[in-house]
């Protein structure tokens, strides 16, 4: 029984180790639920829908109760010139509405310019979103790229410590001078560092995509090391013309839609500003009543006054603006050119969205070219060491001639894994301008 419990608890360990491991996705997903400045963004969001809500309700219309209560003291002096006393008090109650019947076409503007702000809002938020997306994407595949220089140093390692048991093997026999294993130790060293210096980076790679993620806990963070055997023939297809692409980007992007709609709601503007031009016209209605008390003297009873002096009225109002000392005017204008500053900004973000296509294309096609160069390079170099060992082996080559070839292997595997990495981020950029789901496969 206890030892079916502690396998059960393994198990469980082994599980909960499995899930601390993040993905690409839910390293994306997280950032953004728990980014700071996309909370801020939401909330910018919220207000612009209360903006749109206010400006609906200003066609209804408004309501407001009165209630006047009012004391009188001191003496008056009568006919017979003998003072009383004067003291009173009087209570008056109401009710006034007000409706506003046309204001120039200024409602259903400000109504639509609201709207279109809050579409704008939106977009702002999803660009937000995007900008995550992309940062946690390079922060991952920089923690992906520094697990395989780490993974990579750690055989180097492995292979040299191989290295020093059979060179002190062949010291012992007498077949290389003992000034060969100090060599070969003193390279061992120096791929201890390496490795060391590979697990820092790691670290510092894993802790910036922590802090990109706003985890407080980051000592059990590590991510899930993707397929990235096939890298360059699972991503070719993302490599399309750029014109084409940017055709698909113009479409879909936030700050391409966030644009035209600032367009639109200034458009708006203008209309709103303009309808100070027309003439306005409300109606208004009233109920009123009152009653009146004089201290040491008879009154009618306060609920017969309140009924004998009701009031009710209601009427219309038109007014006409004459002049205005030219504020209209300027408001109309300084709106005008606010359209025209915003069709220059769309302008502008179209013109560096082509710019961004452009670099993200051309810097996939040089990865794509120096992976393959790379390749080439690493292959010949790993035959290269290959030989070098063998003559090291059968004591034909020196330590130095051995670290030269390994030096060589590392750095042209280190250049292709860069390279990898570095084409698969800018196929994915491309892929994100198409409008696609940023995902690496598991």
């Amino acid at each position: 029984m206890n030892k079916a419990f502690t396998i059960i608890i393994l198990l469980l360990t082994v599980n909960l180790s499995a899930q601390e491991k993040w993905t690409l996705r839910e390293c994306i997903d997280y950032a953004i639920e728990n980014n700071i400045d996309i909370q801020q963004q939401k909330i910018g969001v919220k207000s612009s829908e209360i903006e749109v809500s206010t400006s609906k309700f200003s066609r209804l219309p408004n309501l407001t109760g009165r209630v006047d209560q009012s004391f009188s003291f001191g003496q008056s002096t009568g006919s017979n010139n003998l003072n009383s006393s004067a003291n009173s008090s009087s209570t008056s109650l109401g009710l006034s509405t007000s409706v506003p019947l046309f204001t120039g076409f200024r409602i259903p503007n400000q109504i639509k310019m609201n709207e279109l702000n809050l579409l704008a809002a939106t977009e702002g938020l999803n660009k937000a979103k995007e900008n995550i997306e992309l940062q946690v994407t390079s922060y991952y595949l920089d923690v992906l790229f520094k697990k395989e220089i780490q993974k990579v140093y750690k055989e180097q390692l492995d292979l040299t410590n191989s290295e020093v048991d059979k060179t002190a093997i062949l010291v012992e026999a007498g077949k290389v001078p003992k000034s060969q294993l100090y060599d070969i130790k003193a390279q061992l060293a120096k791929d201890e560092l390496n490795v060391t210096n590979a697990t820092n980076d790691l670290s510092l790679s894993l802790l910036n995509l922590s802090q990109a993620l706003n985890l407080r806990e980051y000592d059990n963070f590590d991510v899930r090391s993707p397929n990235m055997e096939n890298v360059i023939a699972d991503n070719i297809a993302s490599l399309l013309p750029v014109q084409e692409i940017y055709q698909m980007a113009i479409q879909i992007k936030p700050q391409i839609k966030e644009g035209q709609y600032k367009i639109e709601s200034s458009k708006r503007n203008v209309k709103v500003a303009q309808s100070a031009y027309y003439p306005t016209i409300d109606f208004s209605a009233g109920y009123s009543t009152s009653s009146y008390r004089i201290y040491s003297s008879k009154n009618i009873y306060w609920k017969d006054q309140l009924r004998d002096n009701q009031r009710k009225s209601f009427g219309f109002s038109l007014a006409i603006p004459l002049f205005n000392r030219m504020q209209t005017r300027n408001q109309v204008r300084s709106a005008k050119l606010n359209v025209e500053n915003n069709i220059l900004a769309l302008d502008n973000i179209k013109l560096a969205l082509y710019k961004e296509i452009q670099q993200a294309f051309q810097n996939a096609v040089a990865a794509q070219s120096k992976y393959d160069s790379t390749l080439k390079a690493y292959q010949a170099a790993e035959e290269a060491y290959k030989y070098a060992h063998e003559k090291y082996d059968v004591g034909k080559s020196t330590v130095y001639e051995l670290n030269e070839a390994q030096t060589k292997l590392l750095t042209s595997k280190s250049e292709q894994i860069q390279s990898k990495y570095d084409f698969l981020f800018r196929a994915k950029i491309l892929d994100f301008y198409r409008g696609e789901r940023i995902d690496i496969k598991y």
